[in-house]
């Protein structure tokens, strides 16, 4: 059985072609005609296959997918104040309709590149017919497109792909054209063409078109610019001359003067689009983030121009070599709407685009109100008590932190409602020593300063002094809460953000007793006068603020109704040159106050219920007598320095961890140390290395020898009450 298989497989091949033959011998002979006529459908249907065109969009498919490179910034009202450019592939605006291009515009286009245009069903054969016998006739090349041809290419790109075209290539797109007019009207083609058409480099359309290189919109185009728009179509990139050339053709113009200024002109520096006022550029780049975006911001146009007029006047006062850049924030206080936002005004400024009311700097002393507001939250202190102002050394893991005013004076005993409106520095840090650098440092975070990621430790005792980094932004919401009774919410920059519930960063009372200290003209005489920037002719709280080195300078207040913000400094960090708080961002806080309550300002806030008010008067005239308010409990009638004998003896001269260098060449004599103590020394005694220096009041001068010393503060029992640690070399 397996050897009649095999044989019979190798026998097949033969057995079926004599089939094969035999079957085709039985056929009858085919016409020469069917034949033609078989292999002619065949060649038509392969040239069909061959030159199909792809599907194309309906009008309203491609109108709904157009995307504009921009993104548009309108204020509350809908008015437009911004743009930004968001998509860099090519400069697209908003879709054109054809009613509003001048028509002018499609006269030229029509004349310039499709005489027939509507005339012919998508292919114009006569100009075919021109083309080929051009060609025969001397060789030139010539081009036959369509306006909807070339349409169909700016749908479907591989319709038209670059070089040199097919055959092939130019029957796909004649198909294309015909599919394009059987669904289209003349005027869908004729609009979309004008703006899907790249003109000169990279606008696309004739909106970008217009605005790029006449400043105008496609409405107010005139002859002589549709003429250029239409000479600029066959090749873009083409020198001037010819672009004139052509445009003065087109417009049968026998003066070319004009259309030569106007090519050369687009070459020049590359124009901005006048798409808006540019009000809020930095806003705009903050908030428009995809193409085509419009977004309704809670920006006040009117108020927006008022802030940028009076920061730029400002600057300009200061000129440049002074202070080049300044930001500003006007808040809602009820809202916390954002009504105006001036990142910048450029100017003198060197850094223009950066955002000066989103970049962090250094607060200075613009921290204070919520160390004081900590402060009588806890009870550690009221407005009316005393903080010392005067020189103090404090030990620290870095050496001596030696904290100035910023007038390099000291006022002496001071009430706390002084020393914050007067911006005390020594009374400040000595507050943070009460409240905890690290509960100070939970509080601003608490308050929505977010740069902050340090621990207390850190930041130092000097954080009461503002050596944090912060932004405008951070400052505007964070005084805001003080305004609205001590709960925080973040600002809003867009209608369409819901607010989200308010929450506590202190106490009502706390924060109405702060308010009521900034507002106080006559507390902040003492530092700022009885006339400066500062005051108003209606209740508002404010405060000042210099970073070290003169780099930052701040001034932040509210009214019941408003929150404004102003920075002023150099965004390339360098420092000011005789620009303080009262001098450099008073002014425009108060000009924009004024401006914001030019109707008359309200009276201030009534305190809240856990507030008491008393007479004070303060023993020794330290301040004169006044109406002082008190957190509930905490109410005093006398006020009083604490006497040297209620304070514990400790030893103020040296301080705990300093370096003391010999000079060899003065004498040992003109080097003594003199020892202080203060408080109440009375029977103390003071011990160095053991060996007793005599009564602690009587001050000696010592001259240790170099090495580690221990300075010993010990009562008549011998009991050590205070020591000090310090090298000498």
């Amino acid at each position: 059985m397996p050897g009649r298989l095999i044989a019979w497989c190798l026998a097949f091949p033969d057995r079926f072609w004599e089939a094969v033959g035999a079957g085709l011998r039985r056929l009858r002979p085919v016409p020469a005609a069917l034949v033609a006529l078989m292999l002619a459908a065949m060649g038509a249907g392969a040239l069909d296959y061959a030159t199909l065109p792809p599907a194309l969009p309906a009008y309203a498919s491609v109108r709904a997918a157009w995307r504009p490179s921009e993104a548009w910034l309108n204020d509350r009202h809908g008015v437009l104040i911004d743009s930004a450019r968001v998509n860099f592939a090519a400069r697209r605006l908003a879709w054109v309709p054809l009613a509003a291009m001048a028509p002018v515009l499609g006269r030229a286009i029509i004349a310039a590149e499709d005489k027939r245009f509507f005339r012919h069903g998508g292919v114009d054969f006569l100009a075919l017919a021109s083309v080929v016998r051009t060609r025969l006739a001397d060789g030139r090349a010539r081009g036959a497109s369509t306006i909807t041809m070339q349409l169909s290419g700016f749908l479907a790109p591989d319709l038209a792909p670059p070089g040199h075209r097919s055959w092939r290539d130019k029957l796909r797109q004649m198909r294309a054209a015909w599919a394009l007019e059987r669904g289209w009207t003349k005027p869908q083609i004729l609009e979309a063409y004008l703006n899907l058409a790249g003109f000169r480099g990279e606008a696309q359309g004739v909106g970008a078109a217009a605005l790029g290189l006449f400043d105008k919109t496609p409405e107010a185009l005139s002859p002589d610019d549709a003429a250029l728009l239409a000479a600029l179509l066959p090749n873009p990139q083409a020198p001037p001359p010819a672009i004139a050339a052509r445009a003065c053709a087109l417009a049968r113009s026998a003066d070319c003067t004009p259309f030569e200024a106007a090519s050369w002109a687009m070459l020049g520096p590359k124009r901005a689009l006048a798409l808006d006022p540019g009000l809020a550029p930095h806003l705009a780049q903050r908030l428009l983030t995809a193409p085509g975006l419009t977004v309704s911001s809670t920006i006040d146009a009117r108020l927006q121009r008022l802030a940028a007029t009076a920061l730029s006047r400002q600057l300009r006062g200061l000129g440049g070599a002074r202070a080049r850049d300044g930001a500003a924030i006007i808040a809602d206080n009820a809202s916390g709407d954002v009504l105006a936002y001036v990142g910048g005004v450029g100017g003198a400024s060197t850094a223009a685009q950066v955002d000066g009311a989103a970049s962090y700097r250094q607060a200075g002393s613009t921290l204070k109100p919520f160390l004081y507001a900590q402060a009588l939250e806890k009870g550690y202190l009221t407005p009316a008590s005393i903080l010392d102002d005067s020189p103090v050394q404090l030990d620290t893991a870095s050496g001596l932190y030696v904290p100035q005013n910023y007038d390099r004076d000291f006022k002496g005993p001071v009430s706390a409602r002084t020393a914050l409106a007067g911006s005390l520095n020594v009374p400040a840090v000595r507050t943070l020593l009460l409240v905890g650098v690290d509960a100070f440092r939970d509080r601003l975070w608490d308050s929505g300063y977010q740069g902050l990621i340090e621990d207390g430790a850190y930041y130092g005792f000097s954080l009461a002094l503002g050596s944090a980094e912060v932004t405008l932004a951070e400052q505007v919401a964070a005084y805001r809460a003080l305004a609205n009774g001590g709960r925080w919410t973040p600002l809003r920059f867009t209608l369409d953000t819901p607010a989200p519930p308010a929450r506590a960063i202190t106490s009502a009372q706390a924060a109405w007793l702060v308010g009521d200290m900034l507002a106080d003209a006559n507390a902040r005489a003492t530092s700022f006068g009885i006339d400066s920037a500062l005051r108003l002719p209606f209740w508002a709280a404010v405060k000042t603020g210099t970073s070290k080195g003169l780099r930052d300078n701040w001034c932040i207040g509210f009214s019941p109704r408003f929150t404004v913000g102003v920075w002023v400094g150099n965004l390339e960090g360098d420092a000011m040159h005789a620009v303080s708080g009262v001098s450099g961002a008073a002014p425009v806080w108060r000009d924009l106050m004024l401006a914001l309550h030019a109707g008359g300002g309200a009276a201030g806030p009534a305190p809240p219920a856990g507030i008491d008010a008393r007479r004070v008067r303060f023993a020794n005239a330290l301040e004169q007598p006044r109406r002082e308010y008190f957190l509930r409990g905490t109410a005093q009638s006398v006020v009083a320095s604490a006497p040297a004998a209620a304070r514990r003896p400790r030893i103020s001269n040296p301080v705990g961890g300093s370096v003391y260098a010999l000079d060899p060449d003065i004498p040992p004599a003109k080097q003594r140390l003199i020892v202080a103590v203060s408080g109440d020394a009375g029977a103390h005694r003071l011990m160095l290395d053991n060996r007793d220096l005599g009564a602690a009041g009587a001050g000696p001068a010592i001259l240790p020898a170099p090495g580690r010393h221990r300075l010993a503060l010990v009562d008549t029992g011998g009991r050590l009450v205070d020591q000090v640690r310090f090298t000498v070399r």
